[in-house]
């Protein structure tokens, strides 16, 4: 790692060389260089837009560049919760929007989609440290726009990468917290050559042992930016992505083992041995794998243009390919080795060190055209990708057995996976008048078709009557969906009034298909889910006060809700249900009190049901029962946030207290397996100075809950019936008590 931040260093040389004053054309005051993020056309909202939606500032997006992940910005925004394995931020980090979980939040960057095309989730830990990287930041709320790749059946985030610099400039960065977390990050930009290029990188370097046991984390991240600026045409050239190391800490923890060995314990990698250096509570000796890692390289690639051809039209596409490769390694005690059929042996039980392994493509292109008049936006456009990826599993060892006797691989499957869409898209302004009075009508229609087969062996092993086989997985669907959607909203002055219907769908994800066993009584596929989303709000904005409030009505057919279990790779477990809704009030309001003070509030309250739920897990103690209406899983049914921003010369101050109710883990509302409510509180502090070089040095200090509540974020949690008993198993992932990050930044 340090070959990189010298041979970066050497990089920032030879850029200040060149932008000297000997060989860099001073800028032509005169002209205006409009170096602003390269427009994406297919996924924003404007203000007009009758879409709930929230835009994060600059100054919220760098006082979480520490070191955290994104999800910690996105959970300043209404209904949004942010979830954590290693209890720090860092790591395995997720989101939840209006009780919807990762898979079902579109994300894009640039307008190309981010979430796995097989799993629809958005593996923040995959893109590190993105945060300080990207220029804008717009959360969606419900259905939203038009949107690239899987459906957004919660909302969508939105995010274009950081406007390049005309001038030559650069940054660097130190973080140090709790758990030895520590960030080192070296940024620069050649500032405008030749009048029309800019070169930009970025080097990031993140880690930490997090607070949960081993729960370490090592990221490597890099961004690299190439920019031509014409008076007509400009262009992006982008690269980035790097590789991450994460402990596995996926199982989560019980109580009774909370109560036992603490808050901090988990038994991923756990076996036991005679003179191991740790004794568990009944004076088993165990040690620990060191090894039982999540590794994952990610390399992202786009190619944007913007091309403007007169005041009326502009033209946007985007070339995209995203090359992944990872894998876990696990030790597994006590496997059952007839489920390794690779494996040469008629013992029945041994300890074995296993990989899983992937390796995944992702191509395509987006095309959008804009047409603008005074009275009509009007976009039309699509988008192509394909996606390949197998997946296969190895043994490295199994103790007792020679390395002869484990052949091949224990599981071997493919995934392909076209994704393609056309929408259309109109923003008319009936009539406009004085005092920024006017009236919008808004049309959106997409069609999207999807084409996903999987084929092979999965990690599964089968018992049956007969033996053990792996199970097999043979799935090629087709999926036409179009996806209406219609609004209005009314602008007068400071008020802002709109109302609007949308249609969307979404597929299955591939654990739908391969796990869906599991749980299932019968050999039935998935369906694919549909969301008809009514949508109303008002917002009222002036210089000290804004005000706003959104109601919100979600009709699902279909909607896969999770069951509360998950699968060997810690994915959700989930089954159709024919009729659900979610329906709910999201108030906001942000007053500033004084120049330099300023309080924001925002409020979520929800009813999130199933109608007359029948419980159809074949283990469940209640299967076949139909249960009446019943919450479904992972919904809070109040979520607020209490923000207040501090400005007094160059110092800052952030206070952030976030409430979430309970949510249950299953759809039939058992106490036993539920996450409390909780409240947390993080402040942060930050000071910015001038040097006498016009370099900006800015210091800041995160505290992460500051009254050191015992809360957990998320969990998972199942019922099942033995030998006539049942039994309730729920699993945690608590979070950290108080805990520190400070930074310091340079900026030239």
């Amino acid at each position: 790692m340090k070959r990189f931040f010298i041979l970066f260093a050497l990089l920032a040389v030879a850029f200040s060389a060149y932008a000297s004053e000997e060989n860099y054309p001073k800028l032509d005051t005169t002209k205006v260089y409009e170096m602003e993020v390269v427009e994406v056309l297919t996924t924003a909202a404007k203000r007009t837009t009758p879409v709930a939606q929230d835009n994060l500032t600059k100054e919220a997006i760098v006082r979480s560049s520490y070191g955290t992940d994104l999800p910690s910005a996105l959970a300043l925004t209404p209904s949004m919760i942010a979830t954590n394995e290693t209890g720090i931020g860092i790591g395995a980090t997720s989101i939840r929007l209006r009780g919807t979980d990762a898979t079902r939040i579109n994300v894009t960057i640039n307008g190309v989609a981010m979430n796995n095309p097989d799993s629809h989730s958005m593996y923040w830990y995959d893109t590190p440290d993105l945060i300080s990287s990207v220029g804008t930041v717009q959360v969606q709320r419900g259905a939203g726009v038009s949107t690239n790749g899987t459906g957004a059946f919660g909302g969508s985030v939105a995010m274009t990468t950081d406007a390049l610099s005309p001038d030559f400039c650069g940054s660097a960065s130190l973080s140090y917290g709790s758990y030895n977390t520590n960030k080192q990050a070296v940024h620069i930009s050649s500032g405008l050559m030749r009048d029309h290029w800019v070169v930009d990188a970025r080097l990031t370097h993140i880690g930490s042992d997090g607070y949960i046991d081993r729960g370490s984390t090592d990221l490597k991240s890099y961004m690299a930016q190439v920019g031509y600026y014409g008076d007509q045409t400009k262009i992006k050239l982008l690269s980035f992505g790097g590789s991450a190391k994460t402990y596995l800490t996926y199982n989560g923890v019980s109580r009774e083992d909370m109560a036992l060995y603490g808050r901090k314990y988990h038994d991923s990698g756990q076996y036991t041995t005679s003179d191991g250096p740790f004794v568990l509570a009944d004076g088993t000796h165990v040690d620990y794998y060191d090894d039982q890692t999540d590794n994952y390289l990610q390399i992202n690639n786009q190619l944007v243009l913007n091309h403007r051809f007169n005041n009326h039209w502009q033209l946007n596409a985007t070339m995209f390919y995203t090359y992944g490769y990872g894998y876990y390694n696990q030790y597994k005690e006590d496997a059952w080795l007839a489920g390794y059929l690779n494996l040469a042996t008629d013992k029945e039980q041994g300890d074995l060190i296993r990989h899983k392994i992937m390796r995944n493509h992702l191509g395509g292109a987006n095309l959008a055209a804009h047409y603008s008049t005074s009275a009509l936006d009007l976009t039309f456009g699509g988008s192509w990708s394909y996606y390949t990826c197998p997946h296969w599993g190895t043994l490295s060892w199994v103790d007792g057995l020679d390395k002869g006797d484990i052949g091949g691989r224990w599981y071997d499957n493919d995934v392909t996976k076209q994704d393609a869409n056309a929408f259309v898209r109109a923003d008319w302004s009936v009539f406009r008048g004085l005092m920024d009075n006017s009236l919008h009508l808004f049309a959106d229609l997409q069609y999207r078709y999807v084409h996903y087969k999987a084929w092979g062996t999965n990690d599964n092993a089968i018992w049956g009557d007969e033996g053990v086989t792996m199970q097999p997985i043979d799935v090629n669907q087709r999926y036409n969906f179009l996806n209406p959607r219609l609004g209005i909203s009314y602008i007068h002055h400071r008020h802002n009034v709109f109302a609007s219907v949308a249609v969307a769908h979404r597929e299955p994800t591939r654990s739908d298909f391969t796990d869906r066993y599991m749980f299932s009584a019968d050999d039935s596929y998935p369906k694919p889910e549909r969301l008809i989303d009514f949508e109303a709000g008002y917002t009222y904005i002036a210089p000290r006060l804004s005000l706003g409030v959104n109601l919100y009505y979600m009709l699902y057919h279909n909607q896969l809700v999770a069951t509360g279990m998950v699968n060997d790779g810690d994915d959700a477990l989930n089954t159709n249900v024919d009729r659900s809704y979610r329906c709910g009030v999201e108030l906001m309001a942000s007053w500033k009190v004084a120049k330099w003070f300023t309080l924001s509030a925002n409020a979520t309250l929800s009813e999130n049901k199933i109608k007359d739920y029948v419980d159809e897990l074949k283990d469940s103690p209640t299967y076949g029962e139909r249960l009446g209406d019943m919450t479904i899983s992972y919904s809070p049914s109040v979520v607020g946030s209490l923000i207040a921003d501090f400005h007094i010369g160059g110092f800052s101050a952030m206070w952030h207290t976030q409430y979430v109710g309970k949510q249950y883990f299953t759809n039939n509302e058992i106490e036993a397996l539920s996450l409390d409510a909780y409240c947390v509180t993080n402040l942060n502090l930050g000071y910015s100075l001038r040097t006498k070089a016009e370099r900006e040095v800015r210091f800041g200090l995160a505290i992460n809950n500051l009254f050191s509540t015992l809360y957990e974020s998320n969990g998972y949690g199942y019922s099942y019936m033995w030998d006539g008993e049942r039994y309730d198993e729920a699993f945690f992932f608590p979070q950290a008590p108080i805990n520190f990050l400070a930074n310091i930044t340079v900026n030239f």
